[in-house]
């Protein structure tokens, strides 16, 4: 699974930046919004729908998501 992926499913999630999760958390998070929203495309129509609706909170979001999946 590409990072890319990983971040799309992270940022659909319901997990919040705020939150201290731990490495098993969000894998399950990231595995739980590929299901719920049936695979990779799903995931980025749903991003692109956040983007479109709240583009003041998604791009933080995004770099969170991007920054939470490249951290080894």
């Amino acid at each position: 699974m590409t990072l890319t992926v990983k971040a799309e499913a992270l940022f659909v999630s319901a997990v919040q930046p705020s939150e201290d999760c731990s490495e098993a958390r969000l894998e399950a998070a990231i595995s739980s919004s590929l299901e719920q929203f049936g695979g990779p495309s799903g995931c980025a129509q749903r991003l692109a729908a956040e983007f479109g609706d709240h583009p003041e909170t998604a791009v933080p979001r995004m770099r969170w998501a991007l920054d939470t999946v490249s951290t080894p």
